[in-house]
C-alpha cells in the first residue's frame, strides 16, 4: 500500500516487528524534524480546521508531539512511546496499528482552555507539487563588498493561540465574554468565535508589559498595559490564565530580543 492509496494507513513491512523503531517511518502524516514554526506555518497556510501531523519533539527521543489546526491557531499535544506502546491524551495504545486506528475515528479533544477540536485528517509528509521553475532574465545584487557575515537570517515566531477570554469594558465596566486569536505580534478579539471581522486588534509591538491582576473582583484575571489602556482579561480557569500570559510574555521578550 502507498502512502497515496489512505494518508493515515501505515504500510505493513515485517522490518517494523523487528525494529519498533522504523514503525513511524511507515506513517504518511510523521514529519520527523519538522519544527514547531514550520509545523505552525504549514498547517496555517496549507491546512484546514481539523487537519494535523505527528512529529518528533525536543523533550526526549520517545516524545512526540501531535499539532493540530484549531480555526485560528495550531494546537500541540504530547505523544510518548515506550516500547511499542503509545499513549496520547488519555489513552494507552499497544501497538502503531491500534494508535493509527484511534485517528481514524476522528477522536475529539477539549483543552483547559475549552477549544474543542476534532481531528478529522491527517496531513501528508509527501504532496505533489509540478515540477516547474522560474527563469531567470535578471541577475544583479542591490549592495557590494557584503561578505555572508551580513547575512541576517529573520522570521516572526507565529507562537498561535486561541481561546474564549471574558473581557472588561473600556467605559462601562462589565465583562464580556470574547473570543481571542493570537498570531505573530497581533492578539485580535471577536464577538464570538464564528464572527470573521475583529471588535480590535491589538498590536504587541506596543504592549509594554503582561501581569496577572489581583484589582478586580474577579479570580484568574490578567491585565495588558499599553501606552493608552490597560485592558483587563479573565481566563476560566488558572491553568487557561498562565497559559496566557506565559505566550504573551514570551511575545514580548521576542520583540524585545528584535529591537
Amino acid at each position: 500500500m502507498s502512502e497515496s492509496d489512505t494518508a493515515g494507513s501505515v504500510r505493513s513491512d515485517t522490518s517494523t516487528q523487528d525494529d519498533p523503531e522504523d514503525e513511524l517511518e511507515l506513517l504518511g502524516w510523521f514529519h520527523h524534524d519538522l519544527s514547531r514554526h514550520a509545523t505552525e506555518a504549514l498547517l496555517l497556510s496549507n491546512g484546514k480546521d481539523g487537519s494535523y501531523l505527528l512529529r518528533k519533539s525536543h523533550e526526549g527521543p520517545n516524545s512526540y508531539a501531535l499539532s493540530v489546526r484549531a480555526k485560528d491557531s495550531v494546537k500541540h499535544f504530547q505523544v510518548t512511546r515506550t516500547g511499542t506502546t503509545y499513549t496520547f491524551g488519555f489513552n494507552e495504545f499497544q501497538s502503531i496499528k491500534e494508535f493509527v486506528s484511534h485517528f481514524a475515528n476522528q477522536p475529539l479533544l477539549g483543552s483547559e482552555t475549552g477549544t474543542i477540536i476534532v481531528l478529522k485528517c491527517p496531513y501528508p509528509r509527501e504532496v505533489e507539487e509540478p515540477s516547474i521553475y522560474e527563469s531567470v532574465r535578471v541577475h544583479t545584487a542591490m549592495q557590494s563588498g557584503r561578505t555572508e557575515n551580513d547575512l541576517v537570517a529573520n522570521a516572526a515566531s507565529l507562537g498561535t493561540k486561541e481561546g474564549h477570554l471574558m473581557k472588561q469594558g473600556a467605559i462601562i465596566k462589565n465583562w464580556k465574554t470574547r473570543w481571542f486569536t493570537l498570531n505573530r505580534n497581533e492578539l485580535k478579539y471577536f464577538k464570538d468565535k464564528m464572527c470573521v471581522e475583529p471588535i480590535r486588534t491589538l498590536d504587541l509591538m506596543e504592549c509594554t508589559g503582561v501581569q496577572f491582576d489581583y484589582s478586580q473582583e474577579k479570580v484568574n484575571c490578567f491585565c495588558l498595559v499599553f501606552p493608552e489602556r490597560t485592558f483587563y482579561l479573565c481566563g476560566k480557569t488558572g491553568v487557561e490564565t498562565d497559559e496566557w500570559i506565559k505566550i504573551l510574555r514570551w511575545k514580548l521578550a521576542q520583540i524585545k530580543k528584535s529591537r
